[in-house]
């Protein structure tokens, strides 16, 4: 496809949501609006033709940009544990229908005439993972998620029920140069809408777009005013930088349609191919930096083809994490004070809670998002002319005040996902010290949802519990006043949130298995998690996958992992000064790992498969370079 080529219709997906066997969700972008009709093929009956008029919504983001969210609730139920083949067909301007395996060949996997889906009947194996960052120098833990399932095409009973992406689906805050430009290329293309930027140095976004500070110098281009100085004085000792506090922010998304266009070249090859961006003029140490970024970011473009297959076979939760917004979101309420006081600041969080409502969010429970998408679309009414300030900080305002990101999926056993970011616990004796990852009120939802639950999966993108010297080394950077430093986010870097969270695990009325995903971290692990001294406990497993596409400095990670297991070996006084020693946590050992290694420090994707009762009968990382890293139960559990 050359930039001569008519635009294609669809330009992202489509993405399975959720799903149910009432119910089917997608998702997925096009060039115009859509005539579709949804082609079922149930095994050994008849197809199932609906049109789709009457059960899509369509929000316009451009001139060749809009947003199809399909909701289809069916007359009848379709058959679980089956593999059911569909076809998207779309009406062309000419009248002719064509369909999906036409216009989308690569979401199809080889032998098969459509793609398909499988509606479990229980959450009996699960594949989830967090940090996917597309010019970390890995391969992708989707493409292995693709090629792992691709093996299991005739065998739908082993299919994960969901892909539950646990954080930083989108890194908007630590952007490659080359996807900057893409960015900037596919925004011309599609006509992405512009908007006005109050508080910045440049006018609007056609201006950021132009700035010669566009690339790797974006910090320069926000205002020089009284507060961003304090700002800089209090988390850069006075140095120059932007309101936010990634190390990595140079090439900062600011504007709504960056944000927009970055889940177009994440999730879809088709966006690639109808652009060619070109390096723009930089410097020679940028240069470098751009072409080194550009070798990596080629290799994570040429398997979008597989990720799309796959998320078009297997149906997706979505939950933020902080890169999904900038590094560090929310993490004080010194830091909150700061990015919401000044305007241009706040206008960023609000464009990246704005993209993640429409991309991912909305699909997760869209009967809830609904009034917050209405609003949304009146800020698109008028395409052609930039966004109206008053519409889009109206609709930024509400989303900052929103409490309901989190969501569930009923089903054995429950799956509950946490909102970890937006409602804090802010910490009453010093707005410089970490707040709780959840407030007391979002604790006791999260209590009553686990009430009279025999088995839950809960999604906290970061760990409950974590590496403890990593903990304790995050607790002595904020000792010190410094908890940006190393992101010191963690369940037990507030007191109130961590004495809450394991009272909820020593209720009595709270019996049952509760198997706790998480991501964050860039490395992955697994522990038994026992009760001390209590009668009908319940059994707790923290089964981490991170990243996707990331990994934590492997020298580092080598040295706390060994630091760790000695200084708090089971027979270590120091347990006793951590919050959690009611607790007896046992770690599993990754099969594959040599001298004891304890945490998995490779890109890839999880896979947990559950019993009847809730319990995990085997947890593996599906290592991105083709492996499978089992986590075997540690042989000293007293019982499991």
């Amino acid at each position: 496809m050359t930039m001569d080529d008519a635009l294609p219709d669809v330009l992202v997906g489509p993405l399975l949501r959720r799903i149910s066997p009432t119910r089917l969700v997608l998702w997925l972008v096009a060039t115009r609006p859509l005539d579709m009709s949804l082609v079922l093929f149930p095994g050994g009956s008849n197809e199932q033709r609906f049109h789709l008029n009457d059960h899509h919504q369509c929000l316009p983001i451009g001139r060749h940009a809009f947003i199809h969210l399909i909701d289809l609730r069916l007359p009848q139920a379709l058959p679980i544990d089956e593999r059911i083949e569909y076809d998207l067909r779309l009406q062309a301007a000419t009248g002719e229908w064509q369909a999906l395996p036409e216009w989308a060949p690569w979401l199809c996997h080889e032998g098969a005439a459509y793609p398909a889906f499988v509606i479990a009947s229980r959450h009996h194996r699960l594949m989830h993972g967090s940090c996917r960052k597309p010019h970390h120098a890995s391969a992708d833990g989707l493409v292995r998620a693709d090629s792992w399932l691709t093996d299991k095409q005739q065998a739908p009973k082993e299919w994960p029920a969901w892909l539950l992406m646990t954080g930083d689906q989108v890194y908007v805050d630590d952007v490659a140069g080359p996807m900057l430009r893409a960015v900037h290329a596919l925004i011309e293309r599609l006509g992405l809408v512009d908007e006005r930027l109050e508080g910045a140095t440049v006018e609007d976004s056609q201006a950021l777009y132009a700035s010669p500070d566009s690339y790797y110098q974006r910090e320069s281009l926000l205002p020089d005013v009284t507060s961003n100085v304090a700002l800089r004085e209090r988390f850069f000792g006075g140095v120059k930088k932007p309101v936010f506090t990634s190390a990595n922010a140079s090439n900062h998304l600011m504007t709504l349609a960056e944000m927009l266009a970055m889940y177009c070249l994440v999730w879809s090859p088709v966006a690639w191919q109808m652009i060619a961006p070109e390096m723009p003029a930089l410097n020679d140490k940028a240069a470098q930096r751009y072409r080194e970024e550009q070798a990596a970011l080629d290799d994570f473009v040429a398997g979008l083809p597989q990720c799309a297959r796959l998320m078009a076979h297997l149906p997706s939760l979505m939950i933020f994490d902080d890169h999904d917004v900038t590094d560090d979101w929310n993490l004080t309420a010194d830091w909150e004070r700061c990015a919401y006081g000044h305007p241009f600041s706040k206008r960023i969080i609000g464009n990246a809670l704005v993209a993640y409502l429409l991309c991912q969010g909305w699909g997760n429970a869209p009967d809830k998002l609904n009034p917050l998408v209405e609003q949304a679309a009146e800020l698109f009414r008028e395409l052609g002319l930039p966004l109206s300030c008053a519409r889009q900080d109206a609709l930024i305002e509400r989303l900052l005040r929103f409490q309901g990101w989190e969501f569930q999926v009923p089903g054995t056993p429950a799956l509950i996902v946490l909102d970890t970011r937006t409602r804090r616990w802010r910490s009453e004796r010093s707005p410089q010290q970490p707040s709780g990852l959840m407030d007391w009120e979002a604790l006791m939802e999260m209590q009553q949802a686990l009430l009279g639950c025999k088995s839950a999966v809960i999604v906290s993108p970061a760990p409950m519990f974590g590496v403890k010297l990593i903990e304790g080394v995050q607790k002595m950077f904020t000792w010190a006043g410094k908890p940006l430093v190393v992101d010191a986010e963690n369940w037990m870097a507030h007191r109130g949130a961590a004495n809450t969270l394991l009272q909820i695990w020593r209720h009595s009325k709270t019996p049952g298995n509760y198997v706790i995903l998480s991501g964050d971290v860039h490395y992955s692990f697994a522990y038994d998690i026992i009760v001390r001294r209590q009668k009908r406990a319940p059994h707790l497993w923290q089964v981490t996958s991170s990243g996707i596409k990331n990994t934590f400095p492997v020298q580092l990670l080598n040295t706390f992992d060994r630091l760790n297991r000695w200084l708090y070996a089971p027979w270590s006084p120091l347990n006793w000064f951590t919050k959690r020693r009611k607790l007896s946590i046992h770690p599993r050992d990754p099969s594959g790992a040599s001298a004891g290694e304890r945490l998995w420090n490779a890109s890839g994707i999880g896979l947990v498969t559950l019993d009847i009762e809730g319990r995990p009968v085997d947890i593996r990382q599906l290592d991105a370079n083709g492996n499978d890293v089992v986590f075997p139960p540690p042989a000293d559990l007293p019982f499991i």
